[in-house]
């Protein structure tokens, strides 16, 4: 009983550092990249997106590391399936969401081919191996240079999709306590490299304590490690995103959901799996537990998110945020039905 109670704590413990830690690594990175004048676009495409994807990636790094190979394939496809199921989902019932040009014509057809891939991969040899893995890490260099270069050129064009992703609201009246000191200090570079190191930190920290807490209550309930890792750990590596998009949608600033989620899920797949799996080769398929059918269902849910992206009006309604919930709650419950039988 306190075996579960102590992991249960963990876990928590854990998925607040996860998601505290990424917030001051980003800000201590974005913050360092601007003293040092790199453009804000530039920034947007490879540190932010980078931090909203670190619990993700240090959660399956750790656990690769530990042989842990359960927790770390449930943990990016679980998060894949959650982003687009039931955040999107959420969101867009809360407000409708709107799809840039950028994200049809890029994003969208790179995250059907990542999806793709990474099912194909754990399909032929029921195994994620490192020679793949390069080849997800290059596809990913790949793109961010392209985004990179793209957002470049079009930096002073209103069309570029990241421009609206940049939340605009009312002038901040002066923080104060801890927020407010906290502000202030970020004029400094030395504190911003601090608050970036830290971050990292505390990132890894959470990471490891986040992976214990998940295996602890796996082996006490007899619950499988796939399983823990699908739920538990992939929705709480997913917070970050969970609280932006669903924050963006309450207040209005509809534009910055979709393309969080979207360019969120191709860093999951290229870089979180890329890089686990040079670590350790990841197994698709072992000891009777497969991941190939949430391989597909996480296919499929970006083929659905595609499906109704790509219609006449380029918006995510709210009968498609009820279709898309309506799909998490029917995979959360396949989960709870394999996990007892």
């Amino acid at each position: 009983m306190w075996e579960i109670i102590l992991a249960i704590l963990f876990l928590v413990v854990g998925f607040v550092m996860l998601v505290k830690g990424a917030d001051w690594f980003v800000d201590g990175a974005a913050g360092v990249a601007g003293k040092l004048r790199i453009p804000s676009l530039v920034i947007g495409l490879t540190i932010v997106a980078f931090g909203t994807s670190a619990p993700e990636l240090a959660t399956s790094l750790i656990s690769a590391v530990k042989g842990d190979v359960g927790i770390a394939v449930g943990n990016v496809l679980g998060s894949n399936i959650c982003n687009i199921l039931l955040i999107l989902g959420l969101s867009s019932i809360i407000a409708v969401l709107p799809v840039q040009k950028d994200s049809l014509k890029i994003d969208l057809p790179v995250l059907l081919g990542s999806s793709l891939l990474i099912v194909l991969f754990g399909y032929f040899d029921d195994t994620i191996q490192r020679w793949e893995g390069s080849i997800m890490v290059a596809l990913l260099v790949a793109y961010t240079v392209f985004l990179v270069v793209g957002a470049l050129k079009k930096r002073d064009s209103q069309e570029l999709a990241l421009e609206n992703h940049e939340v605009v609201g009312e002038e901040e009246t002066p923080k104060k306590g801890f927020n407010g000191w906290y502000e202030k200090m970020k004029a400094f570079t030395w504190f911003l490299v601090v608050a970036m190191l830290v971050g990292l930190g505390i990132v890894i920290g959470g990471a490891m304590l986040a992976v214990e807490g998940a295996k602890t209550i796996a082996a006490e309930l007899g619950v499988p490690q796939k399983v823990i890792g699908l739920t538990v750990v992939a929705i709480g590596t997913s917070l970050p995103e969970l609280i932006t998009s669903v924050m963006a949608a309450k207040k209005g600033e509809t534009d910055i959901a979709v393309g969080n989620i979207v360019g969120s899920n191709i860093f999951n797949v290229l870089m979180v799996a890329g890089l686990s799996s040079l670590i350790m080769p990841l197994p698709f398929s072992s000891e009777g537990v497969s991941f190939l059918t949430d391989g597909l269902i996480a296919l499929g849910a970006a083929s659905l998110l595609s499906l109704f992206a790509y219609l006449p009006s380029h918006k995510l309604k709210r009968w498609q945020g009820v279709v898309l919930t309506a799909g998490a709650v029917a995979y959360y419950a396949y989960l709870v039905i394999i996990s007892i039988v």
